[in-house]
Protein backbone atom coordinates (compact mmCIF):
# COMPACT_ATOMS: atom_id res chain seq x y z
CA UNK A 1 0.00 0.00 0.00
CA UNK A 2 1.34 3.42 -1.00
CA UNK A 3 0.10 6.46 0.90
CA UNK A 4 0.85 9.87 -0.58
CA UNK A 5 -0.58 13.33 -1.20
CA UNK A 6 -3.20 13.31 -3.93
CA UNK A 7 -5.48 15.57 -5.94
CA UNK A 8 -9.09 15.76 -4.70
CA UNK A 9 -10.19 16.30 -8.32
CA UNK A 10 -8.69 13.04 -9.59
CA UNK A 11 -11.49 10.91 -11.07
CA UNK A 12 -11.32 7.96 -8.66
CA UNK A 13 -10.92 10.28 -5.67
CA UNK A 14 -13.97 12.27 -6.84
CA UNK A 15 -16.00 9.05 -6.99
CA UNK A 16 -14.95 8.01 -3.47
CA UNK A 17 -15.68 11.51 -2.14
CA UNK A 18 -19.14 11.37 -3.74
CA UNK A 19 -19.78 8.08 -1.90
CA UNK A 20 -18.49 9.63 1.31
CA UNK A 21 -20.68 12.73 1.02
CA UNK A 22 -23.68 10.57 0.13
CA UNK A 23 -23.20 8.38 3.22
CA UNK A 24 -22.79 11.43 5.45
CA UNK A 25 -26.07 12.90 4.19
CA UNK A 26 -27.86 9.54 4.62
CA UNK A 27 -26.70 9.15 8.24
CA UNK A 28 -26.84 12.73 9.57
CA UNK A 29 -29.07 15.78 9.17
CA UNK A 30 -27.70 18.32 6.68
CA UNK A 31 -26.76 20.83 9.40
CA UNK A 32 -24.61 18.13 11.07
CA UNK A 33 -22.67 17.12 7.96
CA UNK A 34 -19.19 18.63 8.06
CA UNK A 35 -17.63 16.60 5.22
CA UNK A 36 -15.72 18.69 2.70
CA UNK A 37 -16.31 18.72 -1.04
CA UNK A 38 -13.42 18.37 -3.51
CA UNK A 39 -12.98 22.14 -3.94
CA UNK A 40 -12.71 22.62 -0.17
CA UNK A 41 -10.20 19.75 0.04
CA UNK A 42 -8.04 21.55 -2.54
CA UNK A 43 -7.47 24.44 -0.09
CA UNK A 44 -3.75 24.98 0.67
CA UNK A 45 -4.41 24.38 4.39
CA UNK A 46 -5.40 20.79 3.60
CA UNK A 47 -3.36 17.80 2.48
CA UNK A 48 -5.44 15.00 1.00
CA UNK A 49 -3.77 11.61 1.24
CA UNK A 50 -4.70 8.54 -0.75
CA UNK A 51 -3.83 4.91 -0.16
CA UNK A 52 -3.30 2.97 -3.36
CA UNK A 53 -2.23 -0.44 -4.50
CA UNK A 54 1.02 -0.53 -6.46
CA UNK A 55 -1.08 -0.70 -9.64
CA UNK A 56 -2.75 2.61 -8.70
CA UNK A 57 -6.07 1.22 -7.48
CA UNK A 58 -7.54 3.61 -4.91
CA UNK A 59 -8.04 1.99 -1.50
CA UNK A 60 -8.94 4.97 0.66
CA UNK A 61 -8.44 8.60 1.52
CA UNK A 62 -8.02 10.92 4.48
CA UNK A 63 -6.95 14.52 4.96
CA UNK A 64 -5.12 16.77 7.37
CA UNK A 65 -6.54 20.27 7.73
CA UNK A 66 -4.38 22.82 9.53
CA UNK A 67 -6.30 25.34 11.63
CA UNK A 68 -3.27 27.17 13.00
CA UNK A 69 0.27 26.33 14.03
CA UNK A 70 -0.98 24.10 16.85
CA UNK A 71 -4.25 22.44 15.78
CA UNK A 72 -4.80 19.97 12.97
CA UNK A 73 -8.02 18.21 12.03
CA UNK A 74 -8.61 14.80 10.46
CA UNK A 75 -11.05 15.12 7.54
CA UNK A 76 -12.54 12.91 4.84
CA UNK A 77 -11.56 9.48 6.16
CA UNK A 78 -13.01 6.94 3.76
CA UNK A 79 -12.08 3.42 2.65
CA UNK A 80 -13.25 2.13 -0.72
CA UNK A 81 -15.81 -0.66 -0.15
CA UNK A 82 -13.70 -3.44 -1.78
CA UNK A 83 -10.75 -2.53 0.51
CA UNK A 84 -12.63 -2.59 3.83
CA UNK A 85 -11.17 -4.83 6.49
CA UNK A 86 -7.63 -4.53 5.11
CA UNK A 87 -6.33 -1.88 7.52
CA UNK A 88 -6.54 0.97 5.02
CA UNK A 89 -8.20 3.39 7.46
CA UNK A 90 -5.63 2.62 10.15
CA UNK A 91 -2.76 3.14 7.69
CA UNK A 92 -4.12 6.45 6.40
CA UNK A 93 -4.85 7.69 9.93
CA UNK A 94 -1.35 6.67 11.01
CA UNK A 95 0.13 8.70 8.15
CA UNK A 96 -2.04 11.72 9.05
CA UNK A 97 -0.84 11.51 12.66
CA UNK A 98 2.79 11.23 11.50
CA UNK A 99 2.39 14.20 9.15
CA UNK A 100 0.85 16.32 11.93
CA UNK A 101 3.76 15.43 14.21
CA UNK A 102 6.31 16.20 11.48
CA UNK A 103 4.73 19.64 11.09
CA UNK A 104 4.93 20.29 14.84
CA UNK A 105 1.20 20.41 15.49
CA UNK A 106 0.28 19.99 19.16
CA UNK A 107 -3.22 18.57 18.84
CA UNK A 108 -5.05 16.55 16.22
CA UNK A 109 -8.84 16.68 16.47
CA UNK A 110 -11.78 15.36 14.50
CA UNK A 111 -15.55 15.42 14.28
CA UNK A 112 -17.56 12.37 13.32
CA UNK A 113 -21.13 11.22 13.59
CA UNK A 114 -22.96 9.60 16.47
CA UNK A 115 -25.18 7.26 14.43
CA UNK A 116 -24.35 3.53 14.84
CA UNK A 117 -22.95 3.74 11.28
CA UNK A 118 -19.92 5.53 12.82
CA UNK A 119 -19.13 2.90 15.49
CA UNK A 120 -16.22 1.43 13.53
CA UNK A 121 -14.73 4.91 13.10
CA UNK A 122 -15.02 5.54 16.85
CA UNK A 123 -13.13 2.29 17.50
CA UNK A 124 -10.44 3.20 14.96
CA UNK A 125 -9.84 6.58 16.59
CA UNK A 126 -9.75 5.07 20.09
CA UNK A 127 -7.17 2.46 18.95
CA UNK A 128 -4.97 5.32 17.77
CA UNK A 129 -5.14 7.13 21.13
CA UNK A 130 -7.88 9.66 20.41
CA UNK A 131 -10.12 10.51 23.36
CA UNK A 132 -13.64 11.84 23.17
CA UNK A 133 -13.71 15.59 23.84
CA UNK A 134 -15.91 18.56 23.10
CA UNK A 135 -16.20 20.84 20.09
CA UNK A 136 -13.10 22.59 18.74
CA UNK A 137 -12.38 25.31 16.17
CA UNK A 138 -15.74 26.49 14.76
CA UNK A 139 -17.71 23.39 15.78
CA UNK A 140 -20.57 23.68 18.30
CA UNK A 141 -22.34 21.16 20.51
CA UNK A 142 -24.46 18.91 18.30
CA UNK A 143 -26.16 15.67 19.33
CA UNK A 144 -25.25 14.24 15.91
CA UNK A 145 -21.52 14.97 16.31
CA UNK A 146 -18.84 13.28 18.38
CA UNK A 147 -15.51 15.05 18.88
CA UNK A 148 -12.17 13.36 19.48
CA UNK A 149 -8.65 14.68 20.00
CA UNK A 150 -5.11 13.39 20.32
CA UNK A 151 -2.28 15.29 22.00
CA UNK A 152 0.85 15.24 19.86
CA UNK A 153 3.03 16.89 22.51
CA UNK A 154 5.94 14.78 23.75
CA UNK A 155 5.20 13.08 27.07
Amino acid sequence: MIISADDPHRADVLALLAQHLGEMHRTSPAESVHALDPDALADPSITLLSAREEDGTLLGIGALQRHDGRLGEVKSMRTAPPARGRGVGAAVLGRIIALAREEGLETLALETGTDPFFAAAHRLYARHGFAQTGPFAEYREDPCSAYFSLSLRPA
